[in-house]
C-alpha cells in the first residue's frame, strides 16, 4: 500500500515537473519572438506534454490518433489553421478594419485572420492564459499530425506513401461534396491512417462538420498529415511567431483598461458611480433571467416551474423568448454593454431602482434607500481575471478628480473541473490555491455548502485548486491535491486572480471597502479523474441548467437581503 502511494506521489512530481517545463518554456519561447513547434526548438514543450499526458488529450503518448481531444483542440481553433504553416499571435493591431474577415473559433472568443493560403494570425488580448491555451493546442495537434505521417510516410527519399493516403488525397482533391458511399469508403481510408476503428471514426465524423463542411474531418486529417510530410521530405518546418506589439503590451493591462473605464462612464453618465455596487462574474443570461423571466413568460408557461423556464431558455431556437425577457430588462433598468475593448467580456448593468420588484421574480427585495447598482461582467479567461477585476476597483479618474467606487460585494459564479462527484455538481471553495506558485488565497465566502441543501444536487465544499490550464491537467497530479491534505475538491482557471485583485484593492490599495464580501460559487462541467468524463467528452447539455440558476439565485437572494 506504502508503494503504491509513493509510486501514486512520485508521478504526481513528475506531472507537477513537467507544468513548470511547459510554463517556462513557453514564456522563454514568447520572449525569443518565434520557434518551431516540431523542431529542435519546440522539442521541450513536446516532450514535456508527452510526459504530462493531460487527460483532456487521452492518448496523446500512444500511435493511434486521439479523436475527442482533436475534436476539443479544434473547436477552440479557428477554421482552416490545420492548413497554415505560419501561425503568427498577434496583439490587437487593427485586423479588424482591414478587408481580412474574422474568424472566430466556435468554443473560444478570439479574433484570428486567415492573412494568405500559409498564415493564420490569431489576435491574443486576454494575455498569458490565452497563448498557453492556443500554445498546447497547437503542440498536440503538431504531435497529432506527426502520427499520421508516421503511419502514411513509408519511404522518405522515394516519396512513398500508402494506399490509404493516396486514396484520401484523391477525395480532397475533388473538391466535392461526398456521397454517402464515398463517405464511407473514405472513413475507411481515414480509420486506416489514424489507427482506429471504422465505428469510432463514423461516430466523431458528424462533430468536426460545419453546414458549408460537412466533410472537415477528412481536410483536417489530409492537411495536418500533408504539413507534417513536408516538414521531414522538404525541411519545410511549421512556424509559430509573436508579433513585437503583442510582445510589447503583455501584461500592461490594455484592453482591461479601456473595458474598465468604459463601464465606469456608462455608470458616470446614469448617475450611477456613486451608489452601492455588486459585481458579479457570470454569463450574460442568468441574472437577467433570475430577475426577470418568470414573470415575464408567466402566460407562456402557465403551471411550469422556474426551473422548467430557466431550461427552456438555455435551448438553442428559444431566441424569440429569450428576446422577450431581454427586451423587458431593457425597460427596466439594464443596460447592455457589447465589448468593444478586446477582452470579449461583455457587461450588463443593472439599476435595481427601476426595477419593479411586484413584476420580479423578487417581491420581497429589501434593498434600501441607496437602491444598489448590479455590474454583471461575463466570463474572464485564466490571468484576464486578474487584469480585468483590477482594473475595474480602481478608482474613476476625470483629470485630476477620482472617484472611489463603492463595491459591496464580488460575486463569482462559473464552471469548474469536480474531483469528487460529477458533471453538475457545486462546489463552494474555501480558499483558491494557485498552482505552479506559493500564492494561496483563504477567503470568508458568504456562500455555504448548507445554502445549497435540498435541491437534489449534491454539494462540495473546500479548497480548489486555480489551474494554468485546463488542458494540462492528469490524473496523478490531481489526485494527489485531492487526496493529500490540500484536500482539493475542483479546478478552475480564475478564481486566484480573482482573488488576488479583490484583496490587492481592499486590503493594500485601500480603493474599496476593506470588508468587500466575496462569494464563489462553481458547478461542475467535468471530473478530468473519470475516463469519459474530462472536457473532451462533450458539453454538459441542459445538467447545468439547474445549477447555474440556483447559484445565480442564491447570491442575488443575498445582495437583496432576502432570507
Amino acid at each position: 500500500m506504502k508503494e503504491i502511494k509513493n509510486i501514486s506521489r512520485s508521478r504526481a512530481q513528475e506531472s507537477s515537473a513537467a507544468i513548470e517545463r511547459l510554463y517556462i518554456t513557453m514564456r522563454h519561447l514568447f520572449n525569443r519572438g518565434f520557434y518551431k513547434p516540431m523542431g529542435v526548438s519546440g522539442e521541450t514543450l513536446r516532450e514535456a506534454l508527452l510526459e504530462l499526458r493531460p487527460e483532456i488529450y487521452g492518448s496523446i503518448a500512444e500511435e493511434k490518433v486521439e479523436l475527442n481531444g482533436l475534436l476539443y483542440v479544434i473547436e477552440r481553433l479557428p477554421v482552416g489553421i490545420e492548413e497554415c504553416r505560419f501561425i503568427n499571435l498577434t496583439s490587437d493591431e487593427g485586423y479588424s478594419k482591414s478587408h481580412f474577415q474574422a474568424i472566430v473559433p466556435p468554443k473560444r472568443r478570439r479574433n484570428c485572420y486567415r492573412i494568405d493560403n500559409e498564415q493564420m494570425n490569431v489576435e491574443i488580448t486576454r494575455g498569458r492564459s490565452d497563448i498557453y491555451d492556443i500554445l498546447t493546442h497547437l503542440t498536440f495537434i503538431f504531435i497529432e499530425s506527426h502520427k499520421i505521417k508516421n503511419r502514411v510516410l513509408i519511404d522518405e527519399i522515394d516519396l512513398e506513401v500508402t494506399r490509404d493516403w493516396q486514396k484520401l488525397e484523391q477525395t480532397i482533391l475533388q473538391n466535392k461534396k461526398l456521397t454517402q458511399i464515398e463517405k464511407e469508403i473514405a472513413i475507411s481510408h481515414v480509420a486506416n491512417i489514424l489507427g482506429r476503428s471504422f465505428s469510432e471514426v463514423l461516430e466523431i465524423y458528424p462533430s468536426f462538420g460545419t453546414s458549408e463542411k460537412p466533410d472537415r474531418f477528412l481536410h483536417i486529417v489530409y492537411w495536418l498529415g500533408k504539413l507534417a510530410i513536408e516538414e521531414i521530405v522538404e525541411n519545410n518546418k511549421r512556424t509559430i511567431t509573436f508579433s513585437p506589439i503583442l510582445r510589447e503590451r503583455l501584461g500592461h493591462h490594455i484592453h482591461g483598461e479601456i473595458w474598465a473605464t468604459t463601464i465606469k462612464q456608462v455608470l458616470k453618465e446614469n448617475n450611477l458611480l456613486e451608489r452601492p455596487i455588486h459585481i458579479i462574474s457570470a454569463n450574460m443570461h442568468s441574472v437577467m433571467n433570475s430577475i426577470f423571466a418568470t414573470t415575464v413568460l408567466q402566460s407562456k408557461y402557465k403551471d411550469k416551474t422556474d426551473f422548467f423556464i430557466y431550461e427552456e431558455l438555455s435551448k438553442s431556437g428559444a431566441d424569440p423568448v429569450r428576446n422577450k425577457v431581454e427586451e423587458f430588462a431593457l425597460k427596466h433598468g439594464m443596460i447592455s454593454i457589447p465589448d468593444q475593448s478586446g477582452t470579449n467580456i461583455d457587461v450588463q448593468i443593472f439599476d435595481t431602482a427601476k426595477i419593479d420588484w411586484a413584476k420580479s421574480s423578487f417581491p420581497n427585495a429589501k434593498i434600501g434607500k441607496e437602491s444598489p447598482v448590479l455590474i454583471v461582467m461575463d466570463y474572464a479567461f485564466g490571468e484576464q481575471a486578474f487584469e480585468t477585476i483590477d482594473e475595474l476597483l480602481k478608482p474613476y479618474k476625470e483629470g485630476k478628480n477620482r472617484t472611489f467606487l463603492k463595491v459591496e460585494s464580488v460575486s463569482i459564479m462559473g464552471k469548474a473541473g469536480i474531483l469528487e462527484g460529477g458533471k453538475g455538481d457545486i462546489m463552494i471553495p474555501s480558499a483558491h490555491i494557485n498552482e505552479g506558485t506559493a500564492d494561496n488565497y483563504p477567503f470568508e465566502n458568504e456562500l455555504t455548502a448548507k445554502m445549497f441543501e435540498g435541491n437534489e444536487i449534491p454539494v462540495f465544499s473546500g479548497p480548489m485548486i486555480t489551474v494554468l490550464g485546463t488542458s494540462l491537467q492528469n490524473k496523478d497530479l490531481l489526485k494527489f491535491f485531492h487526496e493529500s491534505t490540500w484536500g482539493v475538491i475542483g479546478l478552475e482557471m480564475e478564481g486566484a486572480y480573482y482573488q488576488k485583485a479583490i484583496q490587492s484593492a481592499s486590503k493594500i490599495r485601500k480603493s474599496i471597502n476593506p470588508n468587500v464580501k466575496v462569494r464563489y460559487a462553481y458547478y461542475a462541467s467535468d471530473n478530468p479523474l473519470e475516463t469519459g468524463s474530462t472536457l473532451a467528452s462533450g458539453g454538459l447539455g441542459t445538467t447545468g441548467v439547474k445549477p447555474t440558476y440556483l447559484i445565480t439565485i442564491k447570491i442575488l437572494e443575498q445582495i437583496f437581503n432576502i432570507k
